[in-house]
């Protein structure tokens, strides 16, 4: 299994969480590729052709970041809108991404999700838009790996998630999230 992982993280000198995830996954060996964007685009200026070409070579891809206002960091976004484009990724011919596997490893900062909780939603609706577009694009929605808490995790927990992460990027089979859970 040839897994991408896609790390969207502003200032990962300042991270924690999204830092030592990504340098396990850095660790994995030739079957796990890390692209650092906000290293790669500092500018925003983001290669379509170099993006496609990089989910194209992989079975499964991953958008690991941190949550920010209940959603991504913006070159995310900027990245969904011009690599993921009509006739390549969805539409009649848009078939490039089919049958691909798409998981979200995103890492709230808070604690605070759920319908008794603070932000009365849960991660997962508020990845919903993530979940559609795979669906547009023909790809298979895995479970979110999901770091919750992220601004107050120990070290001894944050341990565990990145022993759990490389668990996670090495299995050849995830469970899925279906449309209503």
């Amino acid at each position: 299994m040839k897994t991408l992982v896609l790390v969207f993280h502003p200032n990962m000198a300042a991270s924690r969480v999204n830092r030592a995830l990504a340098e396990r996954a850095e660790s994995l060996g030739d079957d796990v590729v890390v692209r650092r964007m906000y290293d790669l685009y500092p500018g925003f200026r983001i290669d379509i052709a170099a993006e496609q070409q990089a989910m194209e070579a992989a079975d499964r891809i991953v958008l690991q970041f941190p949550m920010y206002w209940f959603s991504s960091p913006p070159l995310l976004k900027k990245w969904e809108d011009d690599v993921l484009t009509y006739g390549w990724a969805y539409g009649s011919t848009g078939n490039a991404l089919a049958g691909k596997e798409l998981l979200v490893a995103c890492s709230p900062g808070s604690s605070k999700y759920g319908r008794e909780s603070d932000y009365i939603y849960t991660v997962h609706e508020f990845l919903r838009p993530f979940q559609a577009s795979a669906n547009l694009c023909s790809l298979t929605y895995l479970k979110p790996f999901l770091t919750i808490g992220a601004m107050a995790i120990s070290d001894e927990d944050l341990a565990k998630r990145v022993e759990d992460y490389e668990t996670t990027l090495k299995a050849n089979s995830l469970p899925t999230l279906s449309d209503f859970d």
